[in-house]
């Protein structure tokens, strides 16, 4: 994928097929190699939550070179800034989080396209243009191969998400549900119906339109339901989660069957 500079995972999508994505939210090149020798379509390094800086972020991707994995990121910020240094480090897909209208959509795509189309700074020397060597190569790809997803995680994104949805190179939307619950009045429920109710309005909205529909699945089962609805991507994994339940799950066998050691 470095060497050709395609995105194996926007072409998938653009297909209308479904990928796996786990979440690298560790700050580990180790648990993110694991990830990607795992066979996920997509690593989403987590830097919004996650611990991770720019320099744990390329030693990240460079735990995905050669592997099929594409890396995706999690940014801290709808920042052109921090997008443009995420995207030199190698990255091959966004997901913007706390989009709420389209004018902010619409600065998300700004900061990831080079000029004319955008404003993304143009330089040879950063890790994603192979420091110097035939930089042109992927200079004059990335605008065509970087996926950009943002995130509806408010009451306010959902009212202007018609308005979002109309924003050219958005490729897809990714629903944050324990974020909108919480934003909603009900915190860290995304199960209450009221949530609900707008997460499927969520979903028929982007349904109906050209963009990818993404979010998390809790287990193979919410997945394949998910997937069933048409959901095109999906994180089904993290590195810190889904490690800490593995974990505890042997250590409460243990408990229960030896109470007294």
């Amino acid at each position: 994928m470095e060497t050709t500079h395609t995105n194996r995972v926007r072409k998938l999508l653009k297909e209308g097929k479904r990928v796996t994505a786990a979440w690298a939210q560790a700050a580990s090149p180790i648990t993110t190699e694991i990830l990607g020798e795992s066979g996920y379509d997509a690593v989403m390094i987590d830097l919004e939550h996650g611990p991770g800086d720019i320099l744990t972020l390329i030693s990240q991707v460079q735990a995905l070179k050669g592997q099929t994995a594409v890396p995706f990121v999690r940014a801290p910020w709808n920042d052109f800034v921090q997008l443009k240094k995420i995207l030199d480090a190698g990255v091959y897909g966004l997901l913007v989080p706390y989009v709420n209208s389209a004018r902010e959509a619409e600065d998300a795509v700004r900061a990831v396209l080079y000029p004319t189309e955008g404003i993304r700074g143009v330089a040879g020397s950063p890790r994603a243009a192979h420091y110097g060597k035939q930089s042109l190569e992927y200079l004059s790809r990335a605008n065509d191969e970087i996926f950009l997803m943002t995130a509806v995680e408010t009451p306010e994104a959902v009212k202007n998400l018609d308005e979002i949805l109309k924003v050219e190179r958005v490729d897809g939307i990714f629903i944050g549900p324990m974020d909108l619950a919480t934003s909603m009045g009900h915190f860290c429920r995304p199960q209450d119906p009221e949530v609900q109710e707008t997460i499927r309005i969520i979903e028929n909205k982007v349904l109906a339109s050209s963009k990818i529909l993404a979010t998390v699945a809790s287990s193979w089962e919410d997945a394949k339901i998910k997937y069933d609805r048409g959901y095109r991507m999906l994180l089904l994994f993290s590195d810190t989660v889904s490690l800490g339940k593995a974990a505890r799950s042997l250590t409460e066998a243990f408990a229960s069957e030896y109470p007294d050691r």
